[in-house]
């Protein structure tokens, strides 16, 4: 997959537009939508954003479901061809946005199809919406374009939305998370140097330090599978300050990894999220901890 800010002439595109923080099973659906056009000729390309538009306006930054790194490799899975990702800035959010169709969509980009959800805003004032794009389809002649419109794709009777997905999220509910993305909720991160004292009590725990714009979901420990290396473990992981080890105020991702012994400091892991089993607490030994972790173990 490229990413690109200009498509070359000859090219006709498939573009659908979003803000696709998640990755959810509605974006799934747009993306399917794009690259079936693969068949008529046309290259798919995904337009969107490289951060929040909320970071703009309060000047802080969001956490969110996926990370740049993270959306930009479930879109190349996704099978997309071309990735056009826009800078968030004065310029982008007072753009007129008939003009935004014009010159960027069709006139840089080379839409020949233009995939939308109905919730779809953007330009000045998020004035443009998917009845715009239509109506300038149709006062094109040479250039113009098909508008294909999403529809949403419900849970338990509610919209899947990217703020769906974050207050489940929020709230620890890794099932309901699951379902809605199609994947489960997962993090990535270098394995960093601890205390060690996992070693002291003969349960090892990898270190990570997920992205610093990732939403985690709440303390606690979570049933979940560790990647490494494309092989898949079962695991424990600790989410939050580790109460019973750690003086300090640092937020932790910390991973047992089942009947795993290798040293893999500085590999990549992805830790994948099941299901929440219990808050974090503070216990009154390491051997109360160890018992504990256990008891984890076994129902994981």
């Amino acid at each position: 997959m490229q990413n690109v800010s200009l498509i070359e002439e000859g090219i006709r595109t498939a573009v659908a537009i979003g803000k696709f923080d998640g990755v959810h099973l509605g974006h799934k659906k747009l993306l399917d939508e794009i690259v079936s056009y693969k068949d008529k000729g046309f290259k798919s390309l995904v337009f969107t954003f490289e951060r929040p538009f909320s970071d703009y306006f309060t000047g802080e930054r969001s956490r969110v479901l996926t990370p740049n790194d993270e959306k930009t490799g479930l879109f190349e899975a996704a099978g997309i061809d071309f990735l056009y990702m826009m800078p968030v800035n004065k310029e982008m959010v007072t753009y007129d946005p008939g003009a935004f169709v014009k010159e960027i969509l069709v006139g840089k980009l080379k839409a020949g199809l233009i995939a939308a959800g109905s919730d779809l805003s953007f330009g000045d004032k998020g004035m443009g919406n998917i009845a715009l794009v239509r109506r300038i389809a149709s006062e094109l002649k040479e250039s113009a374009y098909s508008v294909s419109e999403i529809e949403k794709i419900k849970y338990r009777g509610e919209d899947i939305s990217s703020s769906l997905v974050r207050d489940a999220v929020l709230k620890g509910d890794m099932e309901k998370v699951r379902d809605m993305l199609g994947r489960s909720y997962s993090f990535e991160g270098e394995v960093t140097h601890g205390k060690k004292l996992g070693m002291t009590i003969g349960m090892p725990t990898a270190n990570l330090i997920p992205a610093d714009d990732k939403l985690m979901p709440p303390y606690g420990v979570y049933v979940s599978d560790t990647i490494l290396n494309g092989a898949v473990y079962r695991s424990i992981t600790n989410i939050g300050m580790r109460p019973t080890v750690n003086d300090g105020d640092s937020v932790t991702a910390e991973t047992h990894i089942i009947g795993f012994s290798r040293e893999i400091y500085g590999e990549k892991l992805r830790v994948e999220l099941k299901r929440f089993i219990r808050p974090e607490r503070r216990f009154d030994s390491l051997e109360a901890l160890k018992e504990q972790m256990k008891r984890d173990i076994t129902e994981a």
